[in-house]
């Protein structure tokens, strides 16, 4: 009888957004199941990318996310505490976000976080 080896993920590459997430938080992006509960509770004045959107962008390693105004919103931050149902801590990767970005120089003009 041969004996299971079990599977070993590697974490992602660090010098990707879903990389520096993953270091920064310990969530991996990917667990997302596009299921939409946040779109169902978007605010359009506060957001140009849905949070679902916002993770994609993260999966794309696009740079786009990192001046969005979704991201840099502080009412889409305090709103999104507990509202992914896949667990995910929403403030955090999104904190961890807006650290890379100010690390890049990156930080919009007109920001509220």
């Amino acid at each position: 009888m041969s004996e299971t080896i079990p599977l070993q993920r590697k974490p992602p590459d660090p010098n990707t957004l879903r990389g520096l997430v993953f270091a920064a938080t310990g969530y991996d992006v990917r667990r997302c199941g596009r299921c939409s509960y946040c779109v169902k509770h978007a605010r359009p004045d506060e957001e140009d990318l849905s949070l679902e959107m916002l993770l994609q962008l993260v999966l794309q390693n696009d740079d786009e996310v990192l001046t969005s105004k979704t991201l840099w919103s502080d009412g889409v931050l305090t709103r999104v505490r507990n509202m992914c149902i896949s667990t995910m801590d929403m403030p955090a990767i999104m904190q961890a976000l807006r650290d890379e970005a100010r690390k890049r120089g990156l930080v919009p003009a007109q920001t509220t976080g």
